[in-house]
């Protein structure tokens, strides 16, 4: 019986990049629980406020500056040539570095002006540590979606183990040396995550890239590749940049509304909390990116598939975390379970529906309808940021969560409102969606063969 389903697990290409991104989303959970557990009880909580408010920060720059490049690797990569393959890569990794780069420089300057509770951004010191810290979430979210486009999986989940491993050793290595402020948690959060992603780019490019045909095209550069695959960047970003942006923006901005609002104090509760939780938000994303994958390969994969390995991923975690998650909290300190309790609770609950307007998401990309995922999204994002900034001054860290949650059912109560719209006016058949193909564009109107 176990060979039979190992068998069969190793035929179904989405069952095993979901299982295999989803093992990347619980070592990272794992191990990322004990390298905060260890900061919690080696760092005071206000100095663990500055550091997760710095790297909320720069979780907001790299995921407004990485313009969709890793999207665009999704749709583009499957079926490319070699000389094609490595200028697409390039381009995006420049085009990514570069502006996360310009953003994060801009946000260290301006942000501390809009709001005190960020000055520590102020300074030489604050904008290198923007700038570093944005730069490794920027290329670790790209080189994923680099090993997402070719489904490989494990190749991922390497990656991710080093780099969640070589924290927990960095900041063994930090505290021993004496830093136990904010700078020991920066430190040994941002290097391994930058050393890692700069190893991962020759050996995922040798990995990953085709076979060079026997006359291979001489290698562009950098700059020339951004500028030949600068049409495509700009249909990345009015395309997948802006559903990316409108998916993963309240996600990214709620840590920094609430430093902005109660303060980097509170931002560490809420921000253990989230991360607690986040293993549940990390698994519809990452199976509506593998069902996305799989379609561009040219696999009619139905969501249904994709909504079953979601169901079966997150079901017992969250009963779990229910049930046991103010004493999960407590493994930190007192102070994080009574403060933090009721919003994880409350952030559990938010999965189920984030994971019907993610799949709805990949799937409605697939068929090209970005319109529809772009207003989607935009329901969410503007009811979850606009809730949580007028919620936090009266029920603190827990309106967040509440803001959260009444953002995610809004979106999935939309989805189910588009779906029995189409029903109705399909005579009650829903078909199976063509295949997306390799498109050469990723902004595009439906193509002809879906308009009526």
């Amino acid at each position: 019986m176990l060979t039979t389903a190992v068998r069969r697990l190793s035929g179904d290409s989405l069952a095993r990049n979901s299982l295999l991104i989803m093992a990347t989303t619980v070592s990272n959970g794992g191990l990322g629980y004990v390298y905060w557990m260890l900061a919690a009880r080696s760092v005071a909580p206000d100095r663990i406020g500055t550091a997760t408010a710095l790297i909320s920060a720069a979780t907001a720059v790299g995921m407004l500056a990485n313009l969709g490049a890793g999207h665009m690797f999704i749709q583009r990569l499957p079926g490319s040539d070699a000389a094609t393959w490595s200028r697409i890569v390039r381009a995006g990794l420049f085009a990514g570095s570069a502006a996360t780069a310009a953003t994060a420089t801009a946000a260290a300057l301006i942000v501390p002006m809009c709001s005190g509770n960020f000055g520590f951004l102020s300074g030489p010191i604050g904008a290198v540590s923007l700038v570093t810290a944005a730069l490794a979430v920027t290329l670790t979210t790209l080189l994923d979606n680099l090993y997402v486009a070719h489904r490989a999986g494990h190749g991922m989940l390497i990656r991710n183990l080093a780099v969640a491993a070589g924290k927990i050793l960095t900041l063994f290595a930090v505290l021993a040396a004496g830093y136990q402020d904010s700078v020991a948690v920066l430190l040994s959060y941002v290097l391994p995550t930058l050393l890692i992603s700069l190893i991962t780019i020759p050996i995922g490019a040798r990995r990953l890239r085709p076979p060079a045909p026997a006359a291979p095209a001489p290698i562009q550069s950098a700059t020339a590749a951004f500028r030949a695959e600068l049409p495509h960047l700009r249909t990345a970003v009015t395309g997948h940049h802006l559903i990316n942006l409108t998916q993963a923006g309240p996600a990214a901005l709620l840590p920094v509304l609430v430093t902005a609002r109660l303060g980097a104090d509170a931002n560490a509760h809420f921000y253990l909390a989230w991360m607690t939780a986040s293993m549940l938000f990390m698994v519809s994303p990452a199976v509506a990116s593998a069902l996305y994958a799989e379609r561009t390969n040219a696999a009619p994969v139905p969501v249904t598939r994709a909504a079953t390995v979601v169901l079966a991923m997150v079901g017992a975690p969250a009963a779990v975390l229910l049930i046991a998650g103010d004493r999960i909290l407590a493994l930190f300190s007192a102070g994080y379970a009574v403060e933090g309790g009721l919003l994880l609770q409350i952030l559990v609950l938010a999965a189920f529906p984030d994971a019907v307007a993610n799949l709805a998401v990949a799937h409605w990309r697939s068929r090209d309808e970005f319109r529809l995922c772009r207003r989607l999204n935009a329901v969410r994002a503007v009811t979850c940021l606009s809730l949580a900034w007028l919620l936090l001054p009266g029920a603190g860290v827990s309106g967040a969560g509440l803001a959260w949650l009444t953002g995610q059912t809004a979106s999935a109560l939309l989805v189910a409102a588009v779906v029995l719209a189409r029903r109705h006016r399909n005579g009650g058949a829903v078909g199976v969606p063509p295949r997306v193909g390799n498109r050469p564009q990723a902004g595009s109107e439906a193509p002809t063969w879906r308009k009526r």
